[in-house]
C-alpha cells in the first residue's frame, strides 16, 4: 500500500451543481492515476438495497471513476460489496468495523484506517489481489475472456450457446470435476 484516503468534493462544488461536484472527481482521480500510475483499478459494483437516491448518486460518481481510467488507458475490475465482504472478513455480512478491522490486520497496518470509506477502498483492493492470485494460480481465464468466449460460442452455434462454452480449443457442456487426494 502506497496510500489510502476518502475523496472530499468541497461544498462550493455542490452548491454550483452535481456536474461541477462530479468534474472535481474526476480532476482528483486524474491526479492519482497521474502520481501512482495504476495497471489496473478495482472498484465496487453498485447494489440495489441502498436508497434509489444514493444509487443513483453512487452509480454517476462510478462512471467519472470508469471514464477517467479509460482516459489513462488503465483496466477496471468490478466487485460486488458482498464479494469483498466474503473475501477479506470471511463472510458476506461483514459491517464496517469489521472490515476495517481485517484491513487492518491483513495490511498489518499500526493504526486502523479512518474514515471507513478508505478502508472499504483498500477492502476492495486487496480483493482484487486475491481474486488475481487464484486466477493465475488456477490458470483461470480472466471475465473479459469468458465473456468473449461465451459471444463466440452463441455467434457459432445458437442453438448451443447457452450449455457450452468454447475456451482454449476445448469445448465445456458440463462444469470441470474437482478430485481430491
Amino acid at each position: 500500500m502506497l496510500h489510502y484516503g476518502a475523496l472530499k468534493t468541497r461544498a462550493k462544488k455542490h452548491k454550483e451543481g452535481e456536474g461541477a461536484a462530479l468534474q472535481e472527481v474526476h480532476g482528483l482521480l486524474c491526479g492519482l492515476i497521474q502520481e501512482f500510475v495504476p495497471h489496473v483499478i478495482a472498484v465496487e459494483s453498485i447494489f440495489s438495497a441502498l436508497n434509489v437516491r444514493t444509487a443513483l448518486r453512487l452509480a454517476e460518481v462510478r462512471g467519472v471513476v470508469l471514464l477517467a481510467a479509460a482516459q489513462h488507458g488503465v483496466e477496471v475490475h468490478s466487485y460486488a460489496p458482498r464479494e469483498v465482504k466474503a473475501t477479506i472478513a470471511g463472510h458476506g455480512h461483514a459491517d464496517k468495523r469489521q472490515m476495517q478491522i481485517m484491513v487492518r490486520a491483513i495490511l498489518s497496518m499500526n493504526a486502523t484506517p479512518e474514515p471507513p470509506d478508505a478502508a472499504d477502498a483498500l477492502a476492495v483492493a486487496l480483493c482484487h489481489l486475491q481474486m488475481e492470485q487464484a486466477r493465475r494460480r488456477f490458470g483461470l481465464p480472466r471475465e473479459t475472456e469468458l465473456a468473449r468466449a461465451r459471444n463466440l460460442a452463441a455467434v457459432g452455434n445458437p442453438a448451443n450457446a447457452a450449455g457450452a462454452v468454447r475456451m482454449n480449443r476445448a469445448t465445456r457442456s458440463v462444469p470441470p470435476r474437482i478430485l481430491t487426494a
